[in-house]
């Protein structure tokens, strides 16, 4: 949507403290993006994006003989689906037959929508959550869970997860709580904070098999290993990554 004129002067846009959250942002991307495509290449056909905002998946991989068998849904508010629908017309690509685009309240009962839409709950599917919940309820976060949970044998979650100001590094604090400030401004206030083991446990009592933290020091090591200018992500945010 639009941000408006000095958008850029913003304290959440400084490019110098902002560096490693922008790391951070790049590397759960990738990480995302590999366990798609390695789910993708095991047979799964499903791929839900939750907060799909402006996520090009869809358009960056639609000649990817990998990629080419998923169907593709993104659920995200019904606002930002229409400004994305429009944008996509507007620059040529369109919404091509096996991307559907679901406008959802995770905060209400949307889940009977992405059957509507044509998702289905009885095959295995892939679904991302990135950056999607600091901005809701625990309750939310844990029927979100349910719901995924409840997918076929042999569906896999990746969701990301802010952690408390204290967990964060030192050095990395003050940067989060200009965040929190900058979203509270927006309208879009971050209402949910998570250390690893709570995440994990609120995973396993929605009844996921198998559940795996993936800590900052790893998407480092994955992805960043050997930079010169010793750039890595903060654990500010990290992953979980939960079968079913």
């Amino acid at each position: 949507a639009d941000t408006g004129d000095g958008w850029w002067a913003r304290p959440d846009m400084d490019v110098e403290a902002t560096r490693r959250t922008r790391a951070s942002i790049v590397a759960r991307a990738r990480f995302v993006e590999d366990l798609v495509l390695a789910e993708a290449g095991r047979g799964v056909d499903q791929y839900l994006v939750l907060g799909a905002g402006l996520d090009t998946f869809a358009q960056r991989r639609a000649a990817d003989a990998v990629a080419a068998g998923l169907r593709v849904f993104e659920a995200d508010r019904a606002g930002a689906v229409a400004w994305k629908r429009r944008r996509l017309t507007e620059l040529g690509y369109g919404v091509p037959d096996w991307l559907t685009p679901v406008p959802v309240d995770f905060e209400g009962d949307w889940w009977g929508q992405l059957a509507a839409a044509g998702f289905d709950p009885r095959r295995p599917a892939v679904v991302a959550s990135a950056g999607v919940t600091m901005y809701l309820t625990e309750d939310a976060v844990a029927v979100t869970l349910r719901h995924i949970a409840g997918l076929a044998p042999g569906s896999t979650l990746v969701t990301t997860f802010l952690r408390p100001v204290e967990d964060v590094e030192p050095d990395q604090q003050e940067q989060l709580r200009v965040a929190q400030r900058g979203a509270r401004a927006a309208g879009t206030p971050f209402l949910s904070f998570y250390a690893p083991e709570r995440m994990a446990a609120l995973a396993r009592e929605a009844g996921f098999r198998d559940t795996r933290h993936v800590p900052a020091e790893e998407l480092a090591d994955r992805y960043f290993a050997g930079r010169t200018d010793g750039l890595r992500p903060s654990r500010g945010e990290e992953i979980l990554v939960a079968r079913t």
